[in-house]
């Protein structure tokens, strides 16, 4: 029988995913405000982003694992927890230290909290409610990045840049009572829970590397010696974790899942969908303030088309996803995201920029849509938790590669010293999309795969 309360539990975890998602993108607009105050050189605040990133991406599949283990909603309940005890201290930082600091307890109790969140929503949903479910989670994903610089932008602007932390604290004690009502109660994994902890440090630690790789790029150079040998680190890092995982015995992860098509194409879906949104985002908010000067505040409510595009987009998806299938949506998705990114890379304006944003968005949360479902749908209960923490890591995955490559592209016009670095970064988005789509006509598979096909 459904869970009768279902509903408002998503929208209570749909509430703290959305702070999550929220805080990646919050923080951009309100950076140049935090050096002023705080006396913060560039490199400083890169990492006023970056440790956020970092964290939450690298302990992802520990918090995943976590929620198999230990069940959902104890997971759920210490990850909110932390995240809102962080964003407090991050409020009250003075100096760079308590800040980059409250920014690493909030990944981490972000990558602690979101797998366990996507995990209760499969769990208490199914069929083509799980659809619906999962076209809701996506859309107060991608919305929340979206309303994250208009949020950014109108908090700035008025109480200050502390409030873009404090805002998570009344917000989230909420919630957290009421999921503390209304979560139901899970049993943990059969026999004595033990958590992989050499398996979770090596896997933490191959993540980190290859992220902050990937956040670093753009100012290092893709071939330069600290790229390469941070990204070559990580491989062994990967590599010492998989051997690893076949001879303990009660492993992280069973390495098995990344061979299940359906799991393999939602992270590869995730990745992409993740990298085009994240870009798209960045260029728009540099080319609004730094080419055509506008104020954090016009910023920030020039983005609101964006975020509603977004929601549009994934909630449609989730809507017709049952009777298409994933690879159809998946598809139009990234047609759609091609044709919106080409609009900016042909023209130039901050309409035209605003209106391409805005069609490539719902085009994002549709393909958003389309990964959950596909890596989602039909993975067994026991390893629901590590299967969103895979979906969840390759979503900082995307992130981190996408601003890497886009900030590259267009470093010029970010810098002032040219004006088309900006359009050859939208082209880079728009080939990026339509490479996506071809791959998804053979990655994606036709339809939902049936229970005889259920990763276990």
């Amino acid at each position: 029988m459904p869970d009768p309360r279902r509903w408002r539990t998503l929208a209570l975890l749909g509430t703290a995913q959305f702070m999550l998602i929220l805080d990646v993108t919050v923080v951009a607009i309100a950076l140049p405000h935090i050096g002023a105050d705080l006396g913060l050189a560039r490199d400083t605040l890169t990492w006023v982003v970056s440790a956020y990133t970092l964290m939450f991406g690298g302990l992802m599949l520990l918090g995943g694992r976590a929620a198999d283990l230990f069940g959902s909603r104890r997971v759920v309940l210490t990850g909110l927890a932390i995240f809102i005890a962080a964003s407090l201290a991050t409020g009250l930082a003075g100096n760079a230290e308590l800040l980059i600091g409250g920014r690493v307890a909030q990944g981490i109790g972000a990558a602690i909290l979101s797998p366990a969140a996507l995990s209760v929503v499969t769990k208490i949903f199914d069929g083509d409610e799980r659809n619906k479910a999962l076209g809701i989670w996506s859309a107060l994903g991608g919305g929340g990045a979206a309303i994250g610089v208009l949020l950014g932008g109108v908090l700035t602007a008025g109480p200050g840049w502390q409030w873009v932390f404090y805002v998570n604290v009344p917000i989230g004690l909420v919630v957290l009572v009421a999921l503390s009502r209304s979560l139901p109660v899970d049993r943990p994994a059969a026999g004595k829970a033990r958590l992989d902890v050499p398996g979770a440090l090596l896997v933490t630690a191959g993540t980190g590397a290859a992220i902050y790789a990937l956040i670093n790029a753009g100012d290092r150079g893709w071939l330069s010696a600290a790229t390469l040998g941070t990204l070559a680190a990580a491989v062994v890092l990967y590599a010492v974790f998989a051997w690893l995982q076949r001879v303990v015995r009660s492993p992280l992860m069973d390495l098995r899942i990344l061979t299940y098509r359906p799991v393999a194409a939602g992270t590869f879906l995730i990745l992409v969908a993740t990298a085009l949104m994240i870009s798209v985002f960045f260029l728009g908010s540099f080319y609004l303030q730094h080419h055509q000067g506008y104020g954090a505040l016009r910023t920030g409510l020039l983005f609101l088309p964006v975020a509603i595009a977004t929601m549009i987009g994934a909630q449609s998806a989730g809507q017709v996803i049952g009777r298409h299938g994933a690879r159809l949506i998946a598809l139009a998705g990234l047609v759609i995201a091609a044709l919106g990114t080409a609009i900016p890379a042909i023209l130039d304006g901050p309409v035209v920029i605003v209106t391409g944003m805005s069609i490539a968005a719902a085009g994002i949360g549709a393909a958003f849509v389309a990964a959950s479902t596909t890596a989602l749908a039909h993975v067994d209960h026991q390893v629901a938790g590590l299967a969103s923490g895979l979906l969840s890591t390759f979503h900082e995955f995307g992130a981190a590669l996408g601003v890497a490559a886009v900030s590259s592209i267009a470093a010029a016009s970010i810098a002032g010293t040219s004006d088309t670095g900006f359009g050859r970064a939208f082209t880079f988005t728009a080939i990026t999309a339509a490479v996506g789509a071809v791959i998804v006509l053979f990655a994606v598979p036709t339809a939902v795969p049936t229970e005889s096909e259920t990763a276990s």
